[in-house]
C-alpha cells in the first residue's frame, strides 16, 4: 500500500462538546436509575458487603483482565490482518479511549472518530483505521444481532416482554438498517461518494465551509472511501490467522462482557442461570445500540432493571446495575480520561 499518514487529521468533538455530554451522561444515568428505583426495586436499595468480599474482588478483577485485554486484542489481529503492527501499550491505550469517548457521545460516534484519530497518529492511515475500527465494530455487531432474535424466540423469561411484542417490528427495521448500512459500507463503499459529496456541497452552498476546504474534503473524502474499499477487502485476504483470531477474541471480548452480571449474582447468593443472564444481557446490549443518549445512559440502567428485577430483590437490584456499570463503563471512562489527557499533552509538544 501506499498511502499516506494524514497528520492533519483531527477529533471533531470539542472540549465544550465532550463536557456537555458528560453532564448529560451522569444527569441520564441519574434518572435511568431512579426509573429502576421507583418502578422495579421496590423503592429499596441496601449495600451489600458480599460484593468487596475478597474472592468477588478477585474474580472480578480476573473478568477485568480478560475484558480488557480481549478488547485490545481484537483491534490488534484486525489491524494485523490488514498489514499494520502497533506496541501492544499503544493498542492498549485506545482501548480505553475508546471507553471514554464511546460513552460520553451519542450513538458511540465519538468513539469512532477518537480512534481514528489515535491509530493516524499512530501511522495508521486514516482509511486503514476507518476500516480497522468499522470492521472491529460489524464483528461485534454481527454477534449480538445474530445472538439476540435467538433469545428473545427461546427464552422463557421474555414471554410478555413488551420488547416481544410491539416492538417487534421497529426492532425488526432497526436491525435492517443497520446491518444494510454496514453492508454497503464494507461491500458497496462508492455508494457513499455521491450522497458525501453532495453533503459537502451544500455546506459549501450554505457557506458553512469555504472554497478551499470544499476541494480539500471533497478530494480527501473521495480518497478515503476508496481507501477504506480496498482495506475491507485486503482484511478478507489477510492472513486467515490473524482473521480468526481477531473473529476469535471479539467473541471472548462479549463472552466476558456478558458475564458480569452473572458474576455479580452468584456472588449474592443467587441461585443464577448463566444462560439466562447471558441473554439477557445480549438482549440488553442490543437494545442499547439503538440508545440516542451518551453511552446509552438511562436506558441501559432501564432495561437491566426491568430484565433483572424477576431475578433480583429489590433491595439487591440498583446495587447490581451500579456495579455493573462501574466494572465494565465507568472504570474505563476514568482511566481513559487520563490516558486521553496524556495522548493530547503529547499532541501539543509534538503537533507532526
Amino acid at each position: 500500500m501506499t498511502d499516506n499518514i494524514d497528520t492533519s487529521y483531527q477529533p471533531t468533538t470539542s472540549a465544550r462538546r465532550l463536557t456537555l455530554f458528560s453532564l448529560l451522561f451522569i444527569l441520564l444515568t441519574a434518572a435511568g436509575l431512579y426509573a429502576v428505583y421507583d418502578q422495579f426495586a421496590e423503592r429499596s436499595i441496601s449495600f451489600d458487603a458480599r460484593l468487596i468480599a475478597p474472592q468477588t474482588l478477585v474474580a472480578i478483577g480476573a473478568l477485568l483482565l480478560v475484558y480488557f485485554i480481549s478488547d485490545g486484542l481484537r483491534l490488534h489481529f484486525t489491524l494485523r490482518a490488514l498489514g499494520h503492527c502497533l506496541s501492544f501499550p499503544t493498542i492498549f491505550r485506545l482501548v480505553f479511549i475508546n471507553l471514554f469517548f464511546s460513552n460520553v457521545t451519542p450513538m458511540a460516534t465519538g468513539g469512532g472518530f477518537a480512534q481514528i484519530w489515535y491509530l493516524n497518529r499512530h501511522g495508521v492511515p486514516v482509511g486503514r483505521a476507518t476500516a480497522a475500527t468499522t470492521i472491529r465494530t460489524v464483528l461485534a455487531v454481527l454477534f449480538i444481532f445474530s445472538l439476540t432474535p435467538v433469545f428473545l424466540l427461546t427464552m422463557d423469561a421474555f414471554d410478555g416482554q413488551t420488547i416481544t411484542g410491539d416492538l417487534g417490528v421497529a426492532l425488526a427495521i432497526f436491525i435492517l438498517l443497520y446491518l444494510g448500512f454496514f453492508i454497503v459500507l464494507l461491500f458497496r463503499t462508492r455508494w457513499l461518494i455521491g450522497p458525501l459529496s453532495g453533503l459537502l456541497r451544500t455546506l459549501n452552498r450554505w457557506h458553512i465551509i469555504g472554497d478551499t476546504r470544499h476541494q480539500l474534503w471533497q478530494f480527501k473524502a473521495r480518497r478515503e472511501m476508496l481507501r477504506f474499499s480496498r482495506s475491507f477487502g485486503d482484511y478478507l485476504r489477510g492472513k486467515p490467522l490473524f482473521v480468526v483470531l481477531s473473529i476469535l477474541f471479539t467473541a471472548l471480548f462479549l463472552l466476558s462482557l456478558f458475564s458480569f452480571p452473572a458474576l455479580l449474582i452468584y456472588s449474592l447468593d443467587y441461585d443464577v442461570d448463566y444462560l439466562m443472564s447471558l441473554g439477557l444481557l445480549v438482549v440488553t446490549t442490543f437494545i442499547m445500540y439503538f440508545s440516542p443518549t451518551p453511552g446509552a445512559s438511562g436506558i441501559s440502567e432501564g432495561v437491566f432493571g426491568s430484565f433483572f428485577s424477576g431475578i433480583l430483590s429489590g433491595n439487591h437490584l440498583i446495587l447490581v446495575i451500579v456495579s455493573w456499570r462501574l466494572i465494565t463503563i465507568y472504570l474505563g471512562m476514568i482511566i481513559g480520561l487520563f490516558v486521553l489527557q496524556r495522548e493530547l499533552i503529547k499532541t501539543r509538544r509534538n503537533p507532526g
